[in-house]
This record gives C-alpha cells, structure tokens and sequence, in this order.
C-alpha cells in the first residue's frame, strides 16, 4: 500500500504535462489552503474552483423578490446569515433592513416553524438556497408545515443541483482535467451521480473527503488515471458517501420537488439544474419562478471566469482592492463559501 509520504513526493516531483484539476466543493477550496496543499505538489498540477457555493450562483432576481417580501406589509423574511450581504439589482437584505424591511436571521429552517406559530398575523417567506445537501431540509420542514396546518409559511426557492452545472462545464470550458467531487452534496446524491459524465467527457470524477490527506490522494488517484489513460469515477470518502447515495433524502427530495431550468449568476441558464416545489405544494411557494434571467455583473467583476476555472480570483482586477467581505462588488466574495472569500481570508 502506497503511503502518504510516497504520495507527496510523486506529487511535488510530478514533471509532465500540465494539469488542471478542479475542486468543486468551497469546503474543500479552504481545506486546500489550511493544509497547503498547493505548497505540496508540482506546480504543474494547477488546482482551480468551481461553482460551489450556492450563495454565489443566486440569480439577482431572488435577491430582489427577497427584498420586495421583507418590505411589504405584514411580512417578514427568514434566512441564513451569508444571504444578508448579497446584492441584487434593488439593494441586499441588509439594506432592506435599514429601510425598514422585516428580516430574521436563524440557524435552522425548522426554526422558522416557531416563529410562525407564535405570529399567525405575519406571512413569513424562508430564502430557501443550497445544493441537495440542504434540500432534503426543506422537505422535512414542508412535512411540518402540513402536519401543522400552518398558511403563514411559505418558501422561495433557489435549490441547484450540481451534476447540470458539472456537465455545463464538461461541455464548454476545455481545458479541466480532472474533478474532485463535492463531499456533502455525494453523501446524498452518491458516487454514480458522476458515472455518465467521467464517461461522455473521458475525465476522472474522484469524491473526496476534507481532511488534507483526503485531498492529496484525490489528487494522486487522478495522477494515477491520467496516466494510464481512465476516466473513471472513484469514491475515497467510503465513510461517507455511498455508490447510491442517501435513499431517504433523495425520497423526500422527489416527494416535493422536481427538477426545473434555472439560471445560475456568472454562468446562465443550466437546463434541468434547479429544483421547485411540485405543483401539488404550489400554496408554499412564494413566488420563485422569475421570467427575467438577464443579467451582468457589476463592471469590472470576473466572477464568470473565477467559477468556471478560468482564473483564479487573485487575476480579478477587482480582487482585495474594491472588491473586499466588508464591500463585496462580484458574488464569489459574499459567502464564506464564496471562490473569492476564501481566496481573500487566505492570501496571506
């Protein structure tokens, strides 16, 4: 059996022809830098990231109609703190805040089940955002909300799935190698998720824990397959994540929702990459189907060529100058999770 330290030196003496491996996971984007990953391996070996966080990849659209909720009457929305700062064309949250608009910031969508029963005479609207890791929540909260009979609760969707956007990507960037799989969203997806991709784009797909070991041999599997000319899916995150995923939060997910075409910030629209409420829970949609997918970034801003591994976000001329947490231009630098964030907390 191979050892780590045979490992890092493959990977730092590795001589041949350039690769480009993208880590599609923010978790794994910060474990990279907290283990010094890139300090490990030749620098022929470029890793690079992609659209991870769902944060990010909100349309500006949603952003609106969350402030256009929180500012009418006898209203009020529910969120997760990362969504405070996001600006849409009309302002974030956080400005709507100020202008008098009704906001509240929890740590659980099933908090939200509390403040609604104590409030009756307020319609509250839950920013319903992730990939599939979260969605099986939302699911759980809608069974709540039928057992209660609750009429003053209701979701705005923006639920991506990523294998669309992966294969957006497959499709038309070139010059990706080579995938590490995101983590959390495999655990309920599962490892075949990636099988037909790695097969109709001939690229290795390899799941990946977080820890800087984890990362290291994801990066040496991928070596080795390059090398011997496979592309093929391999699951090292075995405690974990499954071939099949998780049968009961995929049954939850298709109990509520189905699969729709949506429009993703910095990249446009992905066919069948979005999940809404079926028509049967239509009464607990507050209105997240947007005509309108047009938009451009603020001038200046790269994030298009950052979340499709074109750049990295030190190339972004806007990138620790305008462009900062405390006054994010781009969306990559809004969410922790966020490309640029992550990039900014460590450039150090």
């Amino acid at each position: 059996m191979v050892t780590l330290e045979q490992i890092v030196k493959e990977l730092k003496e590795y001589d041949g022809e350039e690769i480009k491996i993208m880590e599609v996971c923010g978790t794994h984007t910060s474990s990279i830098f907290k283990n010094g990953i890139r300090s490990l391996i030749s620098p022929k070996i470029k890793l690079i990231s992609g659209p991870g966080c769902p944060v990010c990849v909100t349309p500006s659209v949603y952003v609106d109609k969350l402030v256009e909720l929180s500012l009418k009457p006898s209203h009020c929305v529910l969120t997760f703190g990362d969504m405070m700062k996001v600006k849409g064309n009309q302002g974030s949250l956080t400005e709507a805040v100020a202008k008098g608009g009704r906001v509240r910031v929890l740590y659980s969508p099933l908090d939200s089940l509390t403040a609604a029963q104590e409030d009756p005479d307020t319609q509250y609207v839950f920013a319903a955002v992730g990939f599939e890791t979260t969605t099986p929540i939302y699911g759980l909260l809608l069974d709540e909300i039928l057992k209660k009979n609750l009429s003053n609760l209701k979701l705005l969707t923006s639920l991506k799935t990523i294998t669309p956007a992966l294969e957006y990507i497959c499709e038309n960037e070139k010059g990706i190698d080579a995938f590490i799989a995101p983590g959390h969203v495999s655990v309920i997806i599962g490892s075949q998720s990636y099988e037909a991709l790695a097969e109709k784009y001939g690229k290795p797909f390899v799941v990946a824990g977080f820890g800087g070991e984890h990362i290291l041999a994801a990066i040496y599997e991928i070596l080795l397959q390059l090398r011997d000319g496979r592309h093929q899916v391999k699951n090292m995150y075995v405690s974990a994540v499954s071939q099949e995923g998780n049968p009961q939060a995929l049954s939850v997910i298709n109990q509520y929702f189905e699969t729709k075409e949506d429009f993703w910030r910095g990249i446009g629209v992905i066919p069948q990459s979005s999940l809404g409420l079926k028509s049967a829970y239509q009464q607990f949609d507050a209105g997240s189907s947007f005509i309108e997918y047009r938009e451009e970034l603020p001038k200046g801003c790269r994030c298009t060529d950052v979340i499709l591994g074109r750049i990295t976000p030190v190339e972004c001329p806007l990138f620790g100058g305008s462009c900062t947490p405390l006054n994010a231009v781009g969306p990559c630098m809004v969410s922790t999770e966020g490309v640029c964030g992550i990039w900014y907390k460590n450039r150090g």
